[in-house]
């Protein structure tokens, strides 16, 4: 709950609480002493309150500002808790000393005692403890993660101070001071946190006030002055309330009644001390000094009843809280437990008072840890059934998520094991939470859970009467099977059954179940049940139905008045719903409290008669009447006419009966002939009184037998009942042994369906990344391409198929062969059948009706399970391939066509020296073919007329090195021709390879 601070200064009073006096000791171990008066010394001269200070990063600015707006004279002591490098000393007590007239000291490990008005600061290095108001320094906790100083002083604080402890969380990172601020309301403390805005680093208030538990949000400034008014009205409120007086009784029942109005929560049971102490804290909270105004205010505001019963069920836990407790679980309670279970057996766990849930999962870590260091993990299963009052904790221990300072309670292997580290919080693990089941149950109202092997009912006794304990203890050995074991918290015991519950481990209350009977033979077991409608209600149905007075109806009641005899209308245990006439002379009111019941109405004579009346009614369902009831009034005894009737039914309740008085006349003839034959006035009144008594025996008589024949048929419908509920018993377990049979088979199906969904999402990723890259790969590479099926629809296509095959979005399942295909041979349906008939891809070039030329493939699609699934067919652009090709055509033609025009013979040759061609003139000059020439060594041309080892040195030796020479001339005799002088002249070609060697024929020069 966040206040928002006004302007009113502290109270003057508050500067002389520095000189009050208050007996030693924690308050709840000292409840019955008076608590000191503000204007007196305690001898010890300790603090009203002591107040923890957890700050972090940016808490620096916030200290100042709290310590400069807080009185020097309040009565307080304080505790600073800082975040601070352990290997550096630290400046906070020189740095804080400039903003308070208060002493300002470093805690030395020399067992400091607190004082009032004094500042405290924690030093670096060490963690800090309380014990009746001395400090201690305690080597700090080791752990792997966050740190925790603030939290183990919180902790300790709240153990020792209890209803004088106050928390306050300030600026800082991290969740420091969560689990602390938690132990601090259970033990009645008091817990403020600084507004997120007004914090440099907001992370540590905001984790405190997540957890609900924050009395007071506002800016260090306004705390100062909250924290003031809250401890002054604190203390008035402990000397006015040291003792439960009748008055303050009665105040606590109205609370109790306006609380179980708004939530259904009954705290009349509860210890008187903590609740008187909680509503305190609640009353000083809101500046409250007397009962009735809080009465008032509850009244006014229906949320502070809510917030109140929360604060009544406060059960702070925490993991593995009381490690001893549990190392004695292990070695004395679970050997023997475990060892006498058989493969197959389930285990069944009821933590009472789980909260959010930390006891109920070290129970399952516990138990899981030993089954496996025994082996037994799968011959033995457990299902731990954790229950709590407060909807909101279950909600929380559902979730099975902490806060990252668990790390101070939890080891670093069972982390690691048990939980998953998310977003700096640790939530446990599914295997284990599918162990724990929570449910919000009212221990005191609901029924139990059955045939149990363990009750963890740790630190809820405390809270509870002696009445109430009693009840439970015998509720659960009701519900533990024999050897069961029953584990307390260590302030808690059995009380005196001992013969219920043997003792496993004393110091740590853990118990077993024995083999005996309950002392009392019947179980109380819990239940809930709707009041049955008093008579108020039926009392109102009437009402209801009433109409306006007609002329009629005024008769009608005037003339029953007259003649009609007195009469009342009951239900069918008695109470009186309406009245008749005048029956004051059959009825009158009981001494005491007010009580409509006709049984404590009815006069002397009457009652028996009555009783005997309304149950033969009610058995039979008719009209029944006794003639003559003696009632004895003080004018001796009247014979009563009494008739009792069924009259209406209402559905869902009683029957309603008529109950009709008459007189009856005395006989006075009958009377006088008596008076005639005795003689003595006196025989006459023993004589009627015999016969009163002898009506009066009859009567009784008849009640007797028909109690006799009721409880008879009482038993027998017992009996019947018992059978009846053994067997739905048996229904039940076969029910919820079909239904854990069901739960294990949804477990089962649920686990193999969530391991297929995420394969499929593993899979639908992975299809969705491949779909992404072939839609990015078709579009970049700009390639015509088309997908058919087997039966050639279309199955995809990219739009650079357009200029071959005109489609279009809509065009997707259609056959190719409905389609305009602008390829000239139009033999493209052909081709793609072959492909699917053969198997085999073909490749050809195709052109176009508009003249560009593709490269056509048609290949076989194939799918991931090699099946052939239709067709892909791609073109590749090759027009420019094309223009090129017909370039070099024209080209060679256009040189072929010179060469041929040359006179000299020309001669082509390869890098072998091979002739690749001549021209005409050489096959002319030298009379030689084609085929004679085109592929032989030059050298070997002819009658190896060429094979001139000059021509060998020009080509192989010189031209290799000069790209050309020129002006050779070789003279020779050659076949056909004769001898001939002939110049040379060569080029090297190198991009082809090639040489060209021209010859000319300078004979006829030479002569």
């Amino acid at each position: 709950m966040g206040l928002t601070s006004g302007t009113n200064g502290v109270r003057s009073t508050m500067a002389e609480k520095n000189a009050s006096d208050e007996p030693n000791g924690k308050l709840e171990k000292n409840e019955d002493s008076k608590s000191p008066d503000l204007d007196f010394a305690v001898p010890d001269n300790s603090p009203l309150a002591f107040v923890g200070i957890g700050a972090s990063a940016g808490g620096l600015e916030a200290l100042e500002e709290f310590f400069e707006h807080m009185p020097v004279r309040s009565g307080m002591a304080f505790v600073v808790v800082q975040h601070q490098d352990p290997e550096q000393p630290s400046l906070l007590p020189e740095i804080l000393q400039r903003y308070t007239q208060m002493p300002v000291v470093e805690i030395e490990d020399n067992r400091m005692q607190a004082r009032p008005d004094t500042v405290y600061i924690k030093p670096p290095g060490a963690d800090l403890s309380l014990l009746k108001g001395t400090f201690i320094l305690l080597k700090p906790t080791t752990t792997f993660g966050a740190k925790t100083s603030i939290d183990t002083f919180f902790r300790h604080l709240a153990e020792d101070q209890d209803g004088k402890a106050v928390g306050i969380i300030l600026s800082g990172m991290g969740s420091d001071g969560t689990l602390g601020i938690r132990a601090l309301k259970e033990r009645t403390g008091m817990v403020m946190a600084q507004e997120p805005a007004s914090s440099k680093f907001a992370a540590m208030p905001e984790s405190a006030i997540a957890t609900g538990l924050v009395d007071y949000i506002a800016s260090p400034m306004d705390l100062s002055r909250l924290l003031s008014e809250y401890v002054e009205v604190n203390i008035q409120l402990r000397e006015r309330h040291a003792s439960v007086t009748p008055l303050l009784e009665n105040s606590l029942a109205k609370i109790f009644v306006l609380i179980r109005t708004r939530t259904g929560q009954d705290f009349s049971l509860y210890k008187r001390s903590t609740i008187i102490r909680r509503i305190e804290r609640r009353m000083g909270l809101h500046q409250l000094t007397g009962m009735d105004d809080y009465i008032r205010y509850l009244q006014e505001n229906p949320s502070e009843i809510e917030i109140l019963s929360k604060e009544l069920l406060i059960g702070v836990t925490r993991f593995f809280r009381d490690t001893g407790a549990w190392d004695a679980m292990l070695e004395k309670a679970l050997p023997e437990l475990i060892s006498s279970r058989s493969p197959g057996s389930l285990l069944r766990i009821w933590v009472v008072g789980c909260s959010t849930g930390e006891e109920a999962y070290s129970m399952a870590i516990v138990l899981q840890e030993y089954l496996e260091n025994l082996g037994r993990t799968g011959e033995i299963q457990f299902q731990i059934f954790a229950t709590d009052t407060e909807r909101e904790s279950i909600d929380i221990a559902r979730r099975g998520r902490y806060p990252a300072n668990i790390e101070a309670d939890v080891s670093i292997a069972r982390l690691e094991k048990f939980f998953i580290k998310e977003n700096g919080t640790y939530r446990i693990r599914p295997h284990l939470r599918e162990s724990v089941i929570f449910a919000p149950q009212n221990i005191i109202r609901d029924p139990p859970y059955t045939h149990l092997d363990i009750i963890s009912c740790r630190n809820l006794f405390i809270y509870l009467s002696p009445e109430l304990q009693r009840r439970l203890i015998l509720l659960f050995h009701y519900a533990l099977n024999t050897g069961g074991i029953l584990f307390l918290g260590s302030a808690e015991s059995i009380g005196g059954y001992n013969d219920l519950f043997s003792t496993v481990e004393s110091n740590w209350k853990i118990f077993q179940r024995r083999d005996a009977p309950s002392r009392t033979g019947q179980h109380d077991l819990p239940f809930a049940f709707a009041a049955r409608p008093d008579a108020h209600e039926i009392r109102g149905d009437f009402s209801a139905v009433a109409r306006a007075h007609s002329l009629t109806t005024i008769a009608q009641n005037q003339l029953l008045e007259m003649y009609a005899p007195p009469a009342v209308i009951i239900t069918e245990d008695g109470d009186i719903v309406y009245f008749h006439g005048r029956t004051g002379k059959y009825l009158e009111p009981s001494p005491g409290k007010a009580n409509l019941n006709i049984f404590a109405m009815a006069r002397e004579g009457l009652r028996y008669a009555l009783i005997s009346l309304l149950r033969t009614a009610a058995a039979e369902k008719r009209k029944v009447a006794s003639e003559n009831a003696a009632m004895t009034t003080e004018d001796g005894t009247l014979n009563v006419r009494l008739t009792v009737q069924p009259i209406l039914k209402h559905t869902g309740r009683a029957d309603i009966y008529l109950v009709v008085f008459e007189d009856v006349p005395q006989q006075k003839p009958a009377k006088i002939q008596l008076e005639k034959e005795r003689p003595s006035g006196v025989d006459s009144v023993q004589d009627s009184r015999f016969e009163e008594l002898e009506r009066e025996l009859a009567v009784g008589r008849a009640e007797l037998q028909r109690a006799a024949e009721e409880r008879q048929s009482s038993q027998e419908e017992m009996t019947s009942m018992n059978e009846e509920l053994q067997s739905t018993n048996e229904e039940l377990q076969s029910t919820n042994e079909e239904l854990t049979t069901s739960k294990e088979e949804l477990q089962s199906l649920n686990e193999e369906l969530l391991t297929v969904n995420a394969e499929l999402q593993s899979k639908i990723e992975a299809f969705s990344q491949s779909h992404d890259d072939m839609r990015n790969l078709l579009r970049t590479t700009k390639i015509p391409m088309l997908f058919l099926d087997s039966s050639l629809r279309v199955r995809r296509f990219t739009d650079a198929i357009k200029p071959i095959i005109s489609l279009i979005g809509n065009d997707v399942g259609r056959s190719i062969t409905d389609l305009n295909v602008n390829l000239l041979d139009g033999s493209f349906v052909n081709d793609v059948r072959d492909v699917l008939d053969t198997l085999q891809f073909k490749e050809r070039q195709v052109e176009t009706t508009e003249g560009m030329w593709f490269q056509m493939r048609v290949m076989p699609y194939r799918t991931s399970e090699n099946r052939i699934n239709g067709v892909a067919v791609t073109f590749n652009d090759i027009s420019a391939i094309k223009e090129l090709e017909e370039t070099l055509r024209v080209a060679k033609s256009y040189a072929q066509s010179i060469v041929e025009t040359i006179r000299e013979p020309l001669l082509v040759l390869n890098s072998g020296m091979q002739v690749v061609s001549a021209n005409r003139s050489f096959y002319e000059t030298f009379r030689v073919t084609p085929q004679e020439t085109e592929g032989k060594l030059i050298y070997d041309l002819g009658n190896y007329q060429w094979d001139i080892p000059g021509l060998h040195r020009l080509l192989e030796d010189i031209l290799p090195k000069n790209t050309v020479f020129e002006s050779y001339e070789v003279e020779h005799d050659f076949p056909e021709i004769g001898r001939r002088i002939m110049r040379l002249n060569a080029r090297r070609m190198d991009k082809e390879d090639l040489i060209l060697l021209a010859m000319e024929d300078i004979t006829f020069k030479r002569l």
